[in-house]
């Protein structure tokens, strides 16, 4: 097949840069940056919290080829901030968002620990009479 291993897909190389900024000559304001060794998901993120930004006029990314393990992402600012420090800054964002719901995470499932609130079956339910072992399904409700 064609396909690189996985392992190529999301370790970095001796020497290899995991972000490269090119400013971009022809739009004010504005640069591309390439990602390497991440996926949608991360360029997804990223540029949803960019929009989330009032100094940020456009943020877009792409991925060129599914081959090829990296991500652009378009950044155009109105002249405030750079677009390196708004990608900065909504990288910084992300990480307090990602750590703060780890953290709300952990807490509802130590209170289920606390509480015995876990239950023993996978529905919740203790007898086999109940109305998922009567062949209903949760459609029937």
């Amino acid at each position: 097949m064609n396909a690189p291993s996985r392992y190529e897909l999301f370790v970095l190389d001796e020497g290899e840069k995991p972000v490269e900024v090119m400013e971009d000559t022809k739009i004010p304001n504005a640069a591309t940056v390439k990602i390497l060794k991440q996926d949608h998901t991360l360029g997804n993120l990223i540029r949803s919290q960019l929009l989330s930004m009032p100094q940020v006029l456009f943020a877009g990314y792409k991925v060129p080829h599914p081959l090829h393990p990296y991500f652009l992402v378009k950044i155009q600012t109105d002249g405030s901030i750079t677009a390196t420090q708004a990608l900065e800054e909504a990288c910084t964002k992300l990480i307090g968002t990602l750590s703060s719901l780890e953290q709300k995470f952990k807490r509802e499932f130590s209170f289920k620990d606390v509480e015995g609130a876990v239950p023993e079956e996978a529905y919740g339910t203790a007898d086999a009479t109940s109305t998922w072992a009567s062949g209903r399904d949760y459609m029937d409700f």
